[in-house]
């Protein structure tokens, strides 16, 4: 896994969560790749329970390989990335999720970890775990999705959907530092920031500051 430390590091912008499909589709055709999915909700929607009808309420699910054919199957390659190879970390919608019958990602193979256990063993100690699990399984690197909704509402207001006692910016720099320094991670999303209730620029700055940190030891593409 560490032919990876010396390699650029991709790193994409996007509207929603729902270009993930495009990145998981373009690695999967390369072979076969991990997923550090870092956010809020643990969007696994099944289409009859979203509350949106929205993409970016499922794209986890759909990634891998649940869903309607046309987005879990092009050109035959589902499931992009597999159960075993994928961390859900951070999330705490289970209560919200579970009151509209979306179904679990708790009832899968997907390693997930919400914010309470994130929280009850620390940063840095709870992304190694998850490094652990998925190293075992054997992807060839690992992409990070990064919605920027994991961050508590307090401190980033600028995302569609609010949720409360999120990470903190502090928090957030420690987990992608440990990610990024293990070597095996070879791109990053950064996803829902919405520029439109950030006038001022702010918030922006202090997400790129975040986020720069440990990014700025890797060449970017």
């Amino acid at each position: 896994m560490n032919c990876y430390s010396k390699k650029q590091i991709s790193f994409g912008l996007g509207g929603d969560c729902s270009i993930l499909i495009g990145n998981m589709l373009a690695l999967r055709r390369l072979g076969r790749y991990g997923l550090f999915f870092i956010d809020g909700h643990s969007d696994f929607y099944q289409p009859i329970a979203s509350t949106t009808g929205e993409v970016a309420d499922m794209d986890l699910a759909i990634v891998s390989g649940r869903g309607p054919d046309l987005l879990t199957n092009i050109d035959g390659l589902r499931p992009l990335v597999r159960d075993e190879d994928i961390i859900l970390f951070g999330y705490r919608d289970r209560i919200e999720s579970t009151m509209h019958g979306s179904q679990q990602v708790e009832d899968t193979p997907i390693h997930a970890f919400d914010l309470d256990f994130v929280r009850s063993n620390g940063i840095k100690n709870s992304t190694s775990v998850a490094l652990d699990r998925i190293n075992k399984s054997g992807p060839h690197g690992l992409w990070i999705n990064l919605d920027v909704d994991v961050l508590d509402s307090s401190i980033m207001p600028a995302v569609d959907y609010h949720l409360e006692n999120g990470l903190t910016f502090k928090e957030l720099a420690q987990m992608l530092d440990t990610l990024i320094s293990t070597g095996i991670t070879i791109g990053m999303d950064i996803t829902i920031f919405n520029p439109k209730l950030d006038p001022s620029g702010v918030l922006a700055r202090k997400l790129v500051g975040c986020v720069s940190k440990p990014l700025i030891k890797q060449p970017i593409i």
